[in-house]
């Protein structure tokens, strides 16, 4: 494959599409960042939830991408794709936006919690599927590792933002107001959006076609493809011990390291500077390495520092909590920019929906079930334990990757891949 040279982001930012896209990430990313803080401390801290019920919360976040995570590609590949984006963004702002009411008033339970973190999941399966299909709509293929790069350049500058503003908040105002700021940012987004031009096709309807036979299409390119399965199998082992994280960290920090709401969201931001760093350097390094190379490589150097984690204390100690962070995070990032600009790449455009909901159904139903073993673990045998479960099971996350083509590949075969999946399908 012929390298095409990343264009800058001062030249995509031209672009008055991919600008609005661009800024909805960025209003949408730092209000879910917010929440990342305190939806966690609203349980901890106002309604005293124990570690279990603490992952359980986790869980319910990641349950749609099991639930609804296949038919939504098919249900996606038959419609545009931006009023989709549009209407998630209005349901995810009228979803959180209960909680602080509810909490005013003195009726705020755990089960509304859930119902909340749900309703907000299934959204979010919905316009993530439909978010990494638009963006071919919106920029040329040459363009896309280049607008994958600026769309994570905001979403880790969001993560580097966000929980800074959100632990601030959380103190100065409590943890179920701060989170006014999440629905703020989705009804941003949703106006921003709205003013998108994008000439984005109807997609021609199949009649005689069944759901069931449209989800197969796409599980079969994806399974059938042996360097999307690669990554496919790699991305759902990171994300099922990631999600281990996710359910015990607010408790390891609360409970174990004693950190107030202000310094837990500074320790997210510091962290999230690995994120940011990923996805400013993932375009070069790619061009350094070689694309494919960069998909293996990346998480090989960075998942060892995961054990850091569980060998966090108070203190200082609390650094290495941070520094681990940042470097995983510089990985993930720069691994996700290469895979992702690659499944848009080698996917045929009527096919791309079914992909990404395969691709996310595969690696992100792993999720609630991590959620839940990190909280069994956590109330079983403590936090700091789940902590090293979570970091024993990312370094087994490279080894997919290394198992398959992509170790003797420097460049991805972007130009054939489509025709060699699609000769394979029945």
């Amino acid at each position: 494959m012929s390298e095409t040279p990343t264009p800058s982001r001062s030249r995509l930012l031209d672009h008055r599409d991919f600008r609005l896209l661009l800024s909805g990430a960025a209003a949408a990313q730092t209000g879910s960042q917010v929440t990342l803080v305190a939806l966690p401390l609203v349980a901890v801290v106002v309604l005293d939830a124990d570690p279990f019920r603490v992952g359980l919360l986790t869980a319910a976040e990641t349950a749609a991408f099991l639930l609804v995570g296949l038919p939504a590609g098919a249900w996606l590949d038959r419609m545009r794709k931006l009023p989709v984006l549009i209407r998630a963004d209005v349901v995810r702002c009228l979803a959180v936006g209960s909680i602080p009411p509810a909490a005013a008033l003195g009726v705020l339970t755990m089960a509304q919690l859930y119902l909340v973190a749900l309703v907000t999941g299934v959204a979010t399966v919905f316009f993530d599927v439909a978010h990494q299909s638009f963006l071919p709509s919106v920029l040329p293929r040459e363009h896309l590792v280049g607008g994958n790069g600026a769309l994570e350049t905001v979403r880790s500058t969001a993560q580097i933002a966000g929980p800074g503003l959100g632990g601030g908040l959380v103190q100065l105002l409590g943890a179920p107001l701060a989170i006014v700021a999440d629905a703020c940012g989705y009804l941003a987004s949703a106006l921003l959006l709205t003013r998108i031009r994008v000439a984005e096709p109807q997609p021609e309807p199949q009649p005689g076609r069944s759901l069931r036979a449209e989800v197969g299409e796409g599980v079969r390119f994806v399974l059938r493809h042996p360097l999307l399965r690669a990554i496919a199998a790699a991305t759902a082992v990171a994300n099922l011990f990631s999600a281990v994280l996710m359910a015990v960290q607010t408790v390891f920090w609360v409970r174990v390291l004693d950190l107030p709401p202000g310094a837990i969201g500074v320790l997210l931001s510091a962290s999230a500077v690995g994120g940011l760093a990923g996805a400013l350097c993932a375009g070069r390094l790619a061009r350094a390495v070689g694309q494919a190379r960069l998909i293996w490589l990346a998480p090989a150097v960075t998942s060892p520092f995961a054990v850091l984690w569980p060998l966090s204390g108070g203190g200082a100690g609390v650094l290495l909590f941070g520094v681990g962070s940042a470097v995983v995070l510089f990985g993930a990032v720069a691994y996700n920019v290469a895979q992702v600009s690659f499944r848009q790449a080698v996917c045929p455009p009527e096919l791309l929906g079914r992909m990404n909901a395969t691709m996310r159904f595969l690696v992100w139903g792993t999720l609630p079930l991590g959620a839940l073993a990190g909280g069994a673990v956590a109330e079983a045998a403590g936090p700091r334990t789940a902590l090293w479960l979570c970091a024993a099971g990312l370094l087994l996350m490279p080894v997919p990757l290394l198992l398959s083509p992509l170790r003797r590949l420097r460049e991805l075969p972007v130009e054939d891949a489509p025709r060699a999946a699609v000769s394979s399908t029945p």
